[in-house]
């Protein structure tokens, strides 16, 4: 259940990070997910685990690493299309 909740959370941070940028995340629900997970971990990696914590993610940080990672990966895909 545990997995289960944390692919939720992920999927959710995903997508929040997404609408905050006005961006759609390569991969649809999966894309979200894997947004959440590798957000979550650049977030707690570069800010600190701190703030509230849902299924095993420190929601501030996970959102603000997500954001980055959106930004990123658009910045790449802009300029693989040209």
């Amino acid at each position: 259940m545990d997995f289960l909740w944390s692919l939720i959370v992920g999927g959710v941070l995903g997508a929040l990070a997404g609408a905050f940028l006005g961006k759609d995340v390569p991969g649809g629900i999966i894309g979200n997910i894997i947004a959440g997970f590798v957000g979550s971990w650049l977030g707690v990696t570069l800010f600190g685990a701190w703030g509230p914590a849902i299924g095993g993610f420190y929601i501030a940080p996970a959102l603000i690493g997500a954001i980055i990672l959106i930004l990123i990966l658009s910045l790449i895909m802009k300029t693989m299309r040209k």
